[in-house]
């Protein structure tokens, strides 16, 4: 068991919307230099073949997984680290398993997947957590873990932090 307090409450979606803000601006530069990466190779492939037309654009489903592949790195390299994204901290939002632990990495992998489910059902994976009594949504749930709202750390504890 993890120092967390298991009675920390759901954080409120508006502070959910703006950490997920927060980490789309700096994972999509990252899934753009994926992209980019395989187009360079995929023009690299075709010179060595010998081709001397202009190979064609990526393949849109190519570019989709590439997307989806970037962002589950990014999410479960952040979560496995502290529980938190960069927007997640600044939001004051950790990731736990439902027993408050960590999360594991097939946790984090099932979470990013269900979390596209989510949002490929119109968003209704996302807005359950406003009608669901622990504010948990869908890919909450397939995943086994919870987002909890840290308290404000004191005055105290930000001053003895600067000090070390």
């Amino acid at each position: 068991m993890t120092d967390i307090d298991e009675n920390l409450p759901s954080p409120f979606i508006l502070r959910r919307l703006m950490a997920i803000l927060y980490d789309t601006f700096l994972v999509l530069p990252l899934i753009m230099m994926s992209v980019a990466v395989a187009l360079g190779l995929q023009r690299a492939f075709v010179s060595l073949a010998g081709g001397t037309a202009e190979p064609a654009a990526l393949h849109p489903l190519l570019v989709q997984g590439l997307a989806i592949f970037t962002t589950t790195v990014f999410f479960s390299i952040f979560w496995l680290k502290n529980g938190q994204t960069l927007g997640m901290q600044a939001w004051r939002i950790k990731l736990v398993s439902f027993n408050g632990d960590s999360p594991s990495a097939a946790a984090c992998v099932v979470r990013c997947l269900g979390a596209t489910v989510s949002a490929l059902c119109l968003g209704l994976g996302y807005l359950w957590c406003i009608v669901d009594g622990r504010g948990r949504y869908w890919h909450d749930y397939l995943s086994r873990t919870e987002l909890l709202l840290l308290p404000k750390k004191s005055a105290k504890a930000v001053s003895v932090e600067s000090e070390t």
